[in-house]
């Protein structure tokens, strides 16, 4: 018979308990360089993006 609310209620406390102990606060050079990759990763995202918006309107305006 399938588990009970409350039985997949305990076991997922029991399981995010389990992962908040295995977790750690990042250092500030680990933070500094997720930031940096995020912001690198936003920037190459909206440069392509842009890209593709300017080729797009010069294959519309050259038709």
């Amino acid at each position: 018979m399938a588990e009970s609310y409350t039985e997949k209620f305990k076991n997922f406390i029991s399981e995010s308990k389990r992962v908040f102990l295995v977790t750690k606060k990042p250092s500030w050079k680990e933070y500094k360089l997720a930031a940096k990759i995020t912001g690198v990763g936003i920037i190459l995202i909206g440069l392509i993006g842009m890209l593709i918006h300017i080729i797009g309107a010069l294959i519309e305006g050259g038709a």
